[in-house]
């Protein structure tokens, strides 16, 4: 096996894997604690979980897991797209939003073509481009918001995608409809621009952006069922696009990429207003309370529009890990390159008290 990697492309041996949130179950194992003791405010999960009518739907859907599951997401993508004013054809499934992502690099990614994001923008963009062998142009971001106007300079001949997060991830920043618009009104034509709108739900007032797939423009809008929806663990997402994009897409997806009972909760999900505005509800109250609780600690915080709040504590590594003894879980900042901050989710209120409390505690405040 010496000479696998002369025969792999060269670009991997760099490629740094995505470290997905501590999970509870080897949090328990590693600790020797109980799993319910555990609070895991780590990757933006809903935690008041899926709506009921989805877990019902995914029961009834479990079955008939022997069959193989609608590989064109016939009702789901309807449903979407009824919603959304457009055509089922507008509409692609993916395992997760994700796997979009990798479709739109799989669609239009050369070695030596590049890609735009923000400095601390979702890592995975960087990941996808480099599994490619594109390069990722990162263009700094002051008061961790989007810099669009120096995203536009940063555009070349080479550069194939620009991701833009809305809500960004991690650092819970918003761009206007007003600065949307003067973007999308100097960006060139040979570029895609990818919207990520996977906390879009939580927004009382969100920007359009499907606007530019009905006038046909290059664009890509990501949303996802893992957030408000509370369906992380079954990994169902959806890009928005104009047709012709969306068939290009289509092309480079795996059959039956979307399982059967992830559609069913999906759909059942997407239908249940209630829940959505329960979760919406639930997230902005206590979003609220905790950045009240970082400013009276005397803690720096980036003012967030998403179900998390990012946060300088000094030490984010050091305080994951005492938090994590404690049976608390939450994200250090430093694969972002942000080793001072840590990144909270947005919990039921018991959970927030809970965390904000061992925080105090450590902390000294």
């Amino acid at each position: 096996m010496s000479n696998v990697w002369s025969n792999a492309h060269p670009w991997l041996r760099e490629l740094v894997s995505y470290e997905p949130g501590k999970p509870i179950e080897d949090v328990a194992r590693e600790l020797g604690l109980r799993p319910e003791e555990i609070i895991k405010l780590a990757s933006n999960e809903n935690p008041l979980g899926p709506s009921p009518k989805a877990l019902a739907a995914m029961r009834e859907t479990l079955e008939r897991s022997h069959f193989y599951p609608d590989g064109g997401g016939y009702y789901l993508r309807e449903a979407i797209a009824q919603r959304l004013g457009l055509e089922r054809a507008n509409i692609i499934l993916g395992c997760g939003s994700n796997e979009i992502i990798e479709f739109i690099g799989k669609a239009f990614l050369n070695p030596g073509d590049e890609i735009i994001a923000a400095r601390h923008a979702f890592v995975v963009y960087k990941l996808m481009a480099t599994l490619f062998g594109a390069t990722t142009i990162e263009v700094p971001d002051p008061g961790f918001a989007h810099d669009l106007d120096a995203m536009l300079a940063a555009i070349t001949p080479k550069t194939k995608e620009v991701f833009i997060a809305n809500p960004n991830n991690p650092t819970g920043t918003l761009l206007t409809q007003e600065q949307i618009d003067a973007f999308m009104a100097k960006v060139p034509e040979h570029v895609v621009v990818v919207f990520d709108e996977a906390y879009y739900e939580f927004l009382p007032n969100p920007p359009d952006v499907i606007k530019y797939v009905k006038q046909g423009r290059k664009v890509v809008v990501l949303r996802t069922f893992s957030k408000i929806q509370g369906l992380a663990n079954l990994r169902i997402g959806y890009g928005i696009a104009p047709k012709e994009l969306i068939d290009v897409l289509q092309k480079t997806r795996q059959p039956f990429n979307a399982n059967g009972i992830a559609q069913a909760g999906a759909l059942a999900g997407l239908l249940d207003d209630e829940h959505q505005q329960k979760t919406r509800d639930l997230t902005l109250v206590g979003r609220a309370k905790m950045q009240d609780a970082f400013a009276a600690m005397g803690l720096e915080f980036v003012p967030s529009h998403a179900n998390f709040i990012l946060v300088k504590v000094g030490d984010g590594k050091a305080v994951f890990g005492a938090l994590m003894k404690k049976g608390v879980i939450i994200r250090d900042m430093n694969s972002y390159g942000l080793p001072e901050w840590i990144r909270v989710s947005i919990g039921t209120a018991a959970q927030n008290e809970r965390f904000l409390a061992e925080l105090r505690q450590l902390l000294g405040k």
